[in-house]
């Protein structure tokens, strides 16, 4: 397989690191720095300006997209190489705007290309643990008795605004995983811009489960997921570097045991991402009984629900989250609805202003005036029978193709070479 660079950034670099070992080729590298690690010194770098190389079938297969340096640019390129049908393996978070992850997600609806986002967490093993341990805690048989709390802590050096909302839609895709779609957000914080180095967010999952997501100081940098249970705790420590474990400490005092090491070692994100983009590639079967590997839906929803945090923060109060299926028609009907009130508002208008200078036109005889104001229930009727015209429209356009069943043929070329 050929794989080209897009930027690049420590994520990136390891799927590429992952796919030199793997004995894959790489190819075009735009906009990449000079420092790259010793094993990717054979990339043949362009500048940015010359980005189109990687529209071309016959230098690449595949195209890793860094968020390092992030612009308006980089996403035009990005929303051009989705619709050029080119698959891409995008580092997660890229932008944290809802509209044009959701836009990204209605291209792919329409080219059936492939966008694997950078979420390597959610396929470790020792999160299909955890997710075991709290289904059977929430079933009332688990080692710990009843779940009560699910807490995640976040530690790392920046704790900016966007660094902050990057970090929760990452975690935010686990919170998922572990235990469903969250129904409210509640961002708690002083306000400002002094909020974020310590912000913490409280959420509701379908179970009435609450979680609770805080950022802290880096020490060390990762993550740490506890499940607060009746009679004991169980904790997740996620470096950033370094293997995870999973531990049980009982309310008794006794001393912490470790579990399932043996799951977390030889885990590598960067190996598993370049997996994960191959079986797309090949439209390979996923593991029906362990945790699928996140789609673009996953990493927009995630985009979205780090979105709402700015709006809960400035508004001191909770958000509840509603699903929304994200597509043209559904865009369409939105448009419609909000049109019809619209239409409805200005017959009200229409209706008032015309009695108004109908009855002034007859007082002071002025003919035509009162002809003119009395024409207002046909002009009302026309924008009426407009309105219910521009119904038909989507029963004119051609039907999309069905995003959601992968075809059972390889694509017409056969898949890329692999080592």
């Amino acid at each position: 397989m050929k794989i080209g660079l897009l930027g690049n950034d420590r994520q990136i670099l390891a799927v590429a690191t992952a796919a030199k070992a793997a004995g894959d080729s790489l190819g075009p590298g735009i906009g990449i720095a000079d420092d790259l690690p010793p094993a990717l010194n054979t990339v043949e770098q362009f500048p940015d300006e010359q980005w189109q190389l990687l529209l071309e079938a016959d230098r690449c297969d595949a195209v890793l997209v860094a968020i390092a340096d992030w612009s308006d640019e980089r996403a035009e390129q990005v929303r051009t190489l989705v619709q050029a049908g080119r698959p891409l393996l995008l580092n997660h978070p890229a932008c944290l705007s809802m509209l044009w992850a959701y836009e990204l997600d209605m291209i792919l609806a329409d080219t059936q290309t492939t966008v694997v986002p950078y979420l390597p967490a959610r396929q470790h093993p020792l999160v299909g643990t955890l997710k075991q341990l709290i289904e059977a805690a929430l079933a009332g048989s688990g080692i710990f008795g009843e779940l009560e709390t699910l807490r995640l802590e976040r530690r790392q050096s920046d704790r900016s605004r966007d660094a902050v909302l990057a970090a929760f839609a990452r975690d935010a895709d686990l919170v998922r995983v572990l235990v469903g779609e969250p129904a409210r957000l509640q961002a708690l914080g002083s306000g400002g811009e002094t909020a974020w180095p310590t912000l913490a967010i409280g959420l509701t999952g379908p179970n009435q489960l609450p979680v609770r997501w805080q950022v802290a100081k880096d020490q060390p940098p990762g993550l740490t997921i506890e499940l607060i249970c009746g009679t004991g705790t169980i904790r997740l420590d996620a470096p950033d570097t370094g293997n995870w474990q999973l531990c049980h400490q009982p309310d008794d005092g006794s001393e912490e045991t470790v579990d399932h090491s043996q799951a977390a070692e030889g885990f590598d994100p960067g190996r598993v991402m370049l997996d994960t983009l191959r079986q797309r590639l090949i439209n390979a079967p996923t593991d029906e009984a362990g945790i699928p590997p996140a789609s673009w839906a996953d990493a927009a929803r995630g985009i979205e629900i780090a979105e709402t945090v700015p709006r809960s923060l400035k508004k001191g109060r909770a958000i509840d989250l509603h699903q929304e299926e994200f597509s043209e028609l559904g865009t369409f009907r939105g448009t419609m609805a909000s049109l019809g009130c619209g239409i409805i508002m200005v017959g009200l208008f229409v209706l008032f202003l015309a009695t108004l200078i109908g009855g002034v036109a007859r007082a002071a005889g002025w003919s035509f005036a009162e002809r003119l104001a009395g024409i207002w229930p046909y002009a009302v009727l026309a924008a009426l029978l407009f309105f219910l015209a521009l119904q038909l429209l989507p029963l004119l356009l051609p039907r999309p193709r069905d995003s959601a069943t992968p075809t059972d043929d390889p694509p017409a070329d056969g898949p890329p070479d692999a080592a």
